[in-house]
């Protein structure tokens, strides 16, 4: 399986791997047609609905290509109440999927909090792109763990990567 050759180490809990915070928090990043199996969630109010389904669907698509990357990322994009746009990276075009290109400049920085401060935090991340003098076009998330996994780990980490201009 290629995501047991990734750096995503998950056998402390066989779920969800330790976040290296330093390798996300205050970086910046280039991507170049940056490729992501994109596919979206079902929201009752921001409350995902579907998640561990498409979560399994776009797993099993990107595993029967070994397409994970060195380091796998899960983005998440909540474009309204009702829908969560998702994005995990690939190393190539995944038959059937929809692969979708990202560019541009991106920082990126680490919070620790429930989910439920998703808000602040994307508050705090525009504060934090501005005062690096740069304007947060699109904001993406990447929640570390998942709820089993923060009860383990003992916090809920999340990384918010904005592209800048």
């Amino acid at each position: 399986m290629k995501l047991a050759e990734t750096n995503y180490d998950n056998s402390e809990t066989g779920c969800c791997a330790r976040l290296d915070a330093d390798k996300w928090d205050g970086r910046e990043f280039i991507w170049e047609d940056k490729p992501f199996l994109r596919d979206h969630i079902r929201s009752l109010f921001h409350i995902p609905l579907n998640f561990g389904r498409v979560v399994g669907r776009t797993n099993d698509a990107i595993e029967a290509e070994s397409g994970y990357p060195e380091d796998p990322l899960f983005l998440t994009d909540a474009v309204s109440p009702w829908r969560t746009e998702v994005y995990v990276t690939v190393d190539r075009d995944i038959p059937g999927a929809k692969v979708e290109r990202l560019s541009g400049t991106f920082i990126s920085k680490v919070f620790e909090g429930g989910y439920g401060k998703v808000g602040q935090f994307l508050s705090d991340m525009q504060k934090h792109v501005a005062a690096s003098g740069r304007t947060a076009e699109k904001t993406y998330v990447y929640y570390a763990y998942c709820p089993k996994c923060s009860k383990h780990f003992g916090k809920n980490e999340m990384v918010l990567f904005s592209k800048v201009s």
